[in-house]
């Protein structure tokens, strides 16, 4: 198992390698880094979704977690860049209640990567948020996610 933390505009942000795909990103500092390719690759990815130049990750991931918290975070995974999705429209489309998808969100091992902060109340309302700084973080990675969606598109990956 490979870990390696990495700054953000977030704060600090401690990734997890396993078996050659990321097992997960957590809040803080965690542990004494013992980086890998796969973790200097997550690593330099983060910092192109921060600087606006890239609006999706391309790594393995490999979330433990119930088959269907893996079926909503999958789902989370097809909600396009600078746009939400209500807890309710996931779970029609993946023939469950709103409430469990939030418990699945609230359980994502890898925000930001399958990311949770694009799932908001069916009124608008922004739902809740299990990461760091709560509510506060996750309407920064949605104004974060807007104001780059509007520039000019850069190099991809």
């Amino acid at each position: 198992m490979g870990r390696l933390t990495v700054e953000s505009p977030l704060g600090p942000l401690t990734l997890t390698s396993a078996g050659g795909a990321l097992a997960a990103l957590d809040w803080g500092r965690v542990g004494a880094d013992d980086p890998d390719a796969l973790l200097a690759e997550a690593a330099r990815q983060l910092d192109l979704y921060f600087a606006g130049r890239i609006t999706d990750f391309d790594l393995p991931m490999a979330p433990a977690g119930s088959p269907f918290r893996q079926k909503v975070w999958a789902a989370m995974r097809t909600i396009p860049y600078a746009r939400v999705a209500t807890y309710g429209d996931l779970a029609r489309g993946i023939g469950t209640a709103p409430r469990a998808v939030g418990g699945a969100c609230g359980a994502n091992p890898l925000p930001i990567l399958i990311p949770c902060h694009r799932v908001v109340g069916g009124s608008g309302a922004p739902g809740g948020y299990s990461g760091m700084g709560g509510l506060g973080t996750k309407s920064w990675l949605l104004e974060h996610e807007r104001r780059f969606a509007l520039a000019p598109a850069e190099a991809a990956v």
